[in-house]
């Protein structure tokens, strides 16, 4: 795009279109590593998990009681006390007619034995070498068979997934030491600006703190992305450039906050067009309208609105679905909606996608929302203070108190 067309009036893009682009343009990283399941938190599979072996591995109690054969049980006929198999330690023996085996939790079930009954339900003579049921249990109760949780050679996790906390533990449940993943993404930030000033410094009158780059680089930690943080740049055009060419050297992608907009005279957007192949855009979103997607070499560019709230918004709405599909994961569905009834008035022309930051709870089953102060996009109170966006759309106008409407819970990246 050329510097003369900056001023060229442009169509309002809706979400759904701005991000079907992206996401059609974008392709995941190709290359792959082994990663020891330890540090494997977050990170992407870039293979399905396949077990090698049944899990648990063999049929075990559930419970703390005795094993016997369920054809045996009768409340009027002791069985047995011939002997005792613990965790990691199975009875040798086989029981047979009459008799019965003390079992812990966890304990192979010995051979023979069919059934499990629990401590509780039975009484133990005082010879200590029968026991006696109290209730007739079903032939198969309390015993967890080999390959109920897991069957060997089945898919366990998919490739593109990212794992969780609890995946970890199921790896290790498979005796799976390391995994294949896909690399951390490489993620550049920058903030540019006369007027800003570095969190820790006297603010000078005039000026104001970095928090853009701050927020990004806090969100983009949630994803677990390697981030290559640039600093905060004056606006000189050489410096400028610099930067870029060194993201563009070192990162997959190059996240920038302000200098985007239409009515902009800003250095950043004239070096953008001189480096890469960029298009400016005006989505249907407030706040965020303004936003930049593009290329710069072999390096992904998305300039976020310079209001905070605007990059907050947009990093997480646009850009985030983005990431995750160069990262590797597997796109999920679009987040499903809640229905709430929101509890205050709500202002709002038609035109563009507004998310409102409110405070959504339960009350009797059911949901509901309200706004926290100011939509300004430039006061971040509004996003700390909030754990849900209300989501009204791109047609919608104004609403009364007590009006229905969608909200999503913020995403990891705010939370």
């Amino acid at each position: 795009m050329s510097a003369n067309q900056f001023n060229q009036p442009k169509p309002l893009m809706p979400i759904a279109e701005a991000l079907s682009t992206m996401l059609g343009l974008v392709q995941p990283i190709a290359s792959t590593e082994s990663v020891a399941i330890l540090q494997a938190l977050d990170r992407v599979l870039a293979e399905d998990i396949i077990s090698a072996i049944d899990v648990p591995g063999f049929d075990n109690s559930a419970m703390d009681g005795y094993a016997f054969r369920c054809q045996d049980a009768a409340l009027d006929q002791p069985l047995e006390l011939v002997g005792a198999a613990l965790a990691g330690q199975a009875y040798a023996g086989t029981v047979t007619a009459g008799q019965c085996v003390r079992i812990m939790t966890g304990a192979v079930v010995p051979a023979g034995a069919d059934t499990v009954i629990m401590q509780e339900q039975v009484t133990v003579n005082a010879d200590q070498q029968h026991i006696r049921l109290t209730k007739l249990p079903k032939v198969g109760d309390n015993i967890r068979r080999a390959g109920e949780d897991i069957a060997k050679q089945q898919q366990v996790l998919p490739a593109g997934k990212r794992l969780a906390a609890a995946d970890i533990g199921l790896l290790a449940s498979l005796g799976i030491a390391e995994v294949i993943v896909k690399p951390k993404l490489r993620v550049a930030i920058l903030s540019t600006g006369d007027e800003l000033t570095p969190p820790g410094q006297p603010l000078k009158d005039g000026y104001i703190y970095d928090s853009n780059r701050y927020v990004m680089h806090a969100m983009l930690q949630r994803l677990g992305v390697e981030i290559i943080d640039l600093g905060l740049l004056p606006d000189d055009p050489d410096t400028i450039e610099t930067a870029f060419k060194q993201a563009m050297l070192q990162a997959d992608v190059l996240i920038t906050s302000a200098g985007v907009s239409v009515g902009d005279a800003d250095y950043t957007k004239q070096i953008l067009v001189k480096l890469g192949e960029i298009d400016f855009w005006k989505v249907a979103i407030k706040p965020g309208k303004p936003f930049a997607f593009g290329k710069l070499d072999d390096s992904w560019f998305f300039g976020l609105p310079g209001n905070p709230v605007a990059a907050v918004v947009t990093l997480e709405q646009l850009v985030q679905p983005v990431l995750r599909k160069m990262a590797g994961e597997t796109m999920s569905a679009i987040p499903e909606l809640l229905t709430a009834t929101c509890e205050v008035a709500l202002k709002k022309r038609p035109g563009r996608a507004d998310y409102q930051r409110g405070w959504y709870w339960q009350q009797n089953g059911q949901l509901f929302v309200k706004t926290l102060g100011s939509q300004s996009s430039g006061m971040l109170t509004s996003i700390a203070n909030a754990n849900c966006y209300i989501v009204l759309p791109q047609d919608a106008g104004s609403l009364e108190s007590g009006s229905t409407v969608d909200i999503l819970p913020f995403s990891s990246m705010l939370r």
